[in-house]
């Protein structure tokens, strides 16, 4: 259905301009944008604050390093590379195990050493990175990630992404990879996005392609049953990421390991607003109420205010 703009204000909804003039270009110094957008950044800072991030393997800096992956990856079952200055997805290539001297992938699609030295060899070119400028290819440890999630996604790990504005984790989502989208939690490349209750963890509405979803589009499981586990750690962690970084306006990545619980993937200085969407929601009345709040309160308290003033019911339950 269409809509008007006076409709979308009137739910709170924000557009690119007022999240980059208002809250981007006011909270965020640019100063601190490479802390996020270099994830090797991210990963070093957050070791240093005791946040808990997928292992690094090894990382390659130059071409002459390349022919040296073989080595580096030996003994590695399953493994994670990506573009220390991508974006999007892009470059991000995931392999789930190794057979033979074969590289495969959660779709099955099998590679060799060489298909998997081309790969960090673009990424050391730029392709995938910000501006197109050289880049780092980041080796990481796969996830396991908890299996109750695994009727809910197709060929991929779930993700978590949490909007933290002045620390208050103000609205979630879940992002679902499909065939779509190719395994990747990604919702413009068509993976299901659902939003999640603040206070309990649970779903309360799915889009994919910004339509209404029920069900995931390949497993056929129904959504309004998802619920993530260890949810108040897993916010905990999203709003300790303002005292890491600075950032007031911030999204965080996050994932839930069944060995390790919330893990942090990446942080983002220009978060999407897609979010909107899978909550039915917009984010204005709740960033306004985080403004009216004093500086300087523990991320345990700021948890504990975000959800008791952002409850939600389940639209997924009442319409099941």
């Amino acid at each position: 259905m269409w809509t008007t703009p006076a409709r979308l204000r009137a739910k709170g909804i924000i557009g690119m301009n007022r999240r980059n003039i208002r809250y981007i270009g006011r909270y965020n110094s640019r100063r601190l944008y490479p802390l996020v957008d270099d994830k090797l950044q991210t990963k070093l800072l957050a070791q240093k604050y005791g946040i808990t991030t997928p292992a690094l393997i090894g990382t390659v800096t130059t071409q002459f390093g390349v022919k040296h992956i073989g080595t580096m990856l030996s003994g590695h079952h399953g493994f994670v590379i990506k573009p220390a200055k991508g974006s999007g997805g892009k470059g991000i290539l995931v392999i789930e195990r190794v057979e033979g001297g074969r590289f495969i992938k959660p779709s099955g699609a099998q590679l060799t050493l060489g298909d998997v030295e081309r790969h960090v060899s673009n990424i050391l070119s730029g392709l995938y990175s910000l501006g197109g400028s050289p880049d780092v290819a980041l080796i990481e440890a796969l996830i396991n990630f908890d299996e109750s999630f695994s009727e809910y996604t197709y060929e991929g790990v779930p993700d978590i992404r949490v909007i933290v504005f002045q620390g208050y984790p103000v609205m979630a989502m879940m992002r679902l990879s499909t065939a779509a989208s190719d395994g990747k939690a990604n919702l413009h490349q068509g993976a299901v996005g659902v939003g999640i209750d603040i206070d309990s963890g649970c779903a309360i509405r799915g889009v994919q392609f910004d339509r209404r979803r029920h069900d995931h589009p390949d497993t056929g499981h129904e959504l309004a049953s998802l619920q993530i586990s260890d949810w108040g750690s897993l916010l905990r962690l999203a709003a300790g990421c303002f005292e890491m970084t600075g950032l007031g306006y911030l999204g965080t990545d996050m994932v839930l390991d069944r060995d390790h619980g919330p893990m942090l993937l990446e942080l983002n200085a220009r978060p999407g607003l897609a979010i909107q969407m899978a909550n039915g929601e917009g984010l204005r009345s709740r960033l306004d109420l985080i403004e009216r709040q004093p500086e300087g309160v523990a991320p345990e308290e700021r948890v504990a205010f975000a959800q008791h003033h952002f409850a939600r019911s389940s639209e997924l339950r009442e319409t099941a």
